[in-house]
């Protein structure tokens, strides 16, 4: 069993967030951690192929792949700290300012590079990146792939060549199956991820991380980053600082000082 999980390196989703001029997130060199979405998606890996039991573990492999620059690093290694066996990094200076849809273009072109040393059975994604919450890209990437998508599952098992998921929508839960090769997204009610020992905390620091650029996985510079994109953010705007809060001690009023504002800002 050989499973891809595509990292993202993302902001600190509690700091303040802005973008530069030319509509890119503005990001500081040490400004980043492992999408915590992403965990789910390395838990799941990791737990098909242990439960193949020891010989099929010996057997099987789970990559960590991102795109981005050497400061992704950071991503991977905590991949690594939370057990996957080899962790890829897609850099190329071409590749600054793709959307989603260029980023799942260098994904996949990763993707068929590492099937050129072995066939890769799934490819496991989180369900979103926590920086731009658009949860296409693992549609885009199966497209890319030409390959099966299972999207959004909240449980996953693998058996007889098979992948199979349920989904929770608004009062259903739908069961999906597809045979393998696939991409399946988890939610983050799929597991919970384990924590790090420190015999991986420690061998994390100095494990190989590859580094690969455009001509390596046969991509042309035009197909990512600002040539290749097809969205682009047009304007953008401070977060207006907040009201000040309008407190009420309820001695009584309580019930009709809350009528009255919702009367007087219109809320009903």
């Amino acid at each position: 069993m050989r499973i891809v999980v595509p990292v993202k390196h993302v902001p600190d989703i509690h700091s303040n967030r802005q973008f530069t001029p030319d509509g890119r997130t503005a990001r500081g060199a040490d400004d980043g951690t492992l999408n915590e979405l992403d965990e789910n998606a390395i838990e799941a890996a990791l737990q098909i192929v242990e439960a193949l039991g020891a010989e099929g573990r010996a057997a099987s492999e789970v990559i960590a792949l991102t795109v981005g620059p050497v400061e992704a690093d950071a991503a991977l290694r905590k991949a690594y700290q939370l057990g996957v066996d080899r962790a890829v990094r897609l850099t190329d200076p071409a590749i600054a300012g793709s959307d989603v849809f260029g980023t799942a273009t260098a994904i996949a072109a990763a993707v068929r590079t590492l099937e050129e040393s072995g066939p890769v059975d799934l490819v496991i994604t989180g369900m979103a990146a926590l920086d731009g919450l658009g949860s296409v890209v693992p549609a885009l990437l199966s497209a890319d792939l030409g390959l099966p998508q299972l999207t959004l599952a909240s449980r996953l098992t693998v058996a007889d060549g098979r992948v199979e998921i349920d989904r929770d929508l608004d009062g259903v839960t739908e069961t999906l199956t597809a045979s393998l090769p696939a991409v399946v997204s988890v939610t983050d009610h799929v597991n919970t991820p384990r924590y790090p020992n420190f015999k991986l905390i420690m061998a994390a620091r100095s494990k190989e991380i590859v580094a690969w650029d455009l001509a390596a996985v046969g991509l042309a510079p035009d197909a990512v980053g600002e040539a290749g994109a097809r969205t682009r953010v047009v304007s953008s705007a401070p977060r207006p600082p907040r009201e000040p809060v309008e407190l009420v001690v309820d001695k009584g009023e309580g019930g009709r000082a809350l009528a009255d504002y919702l009367i007087r800002n219109d809320l009903v």
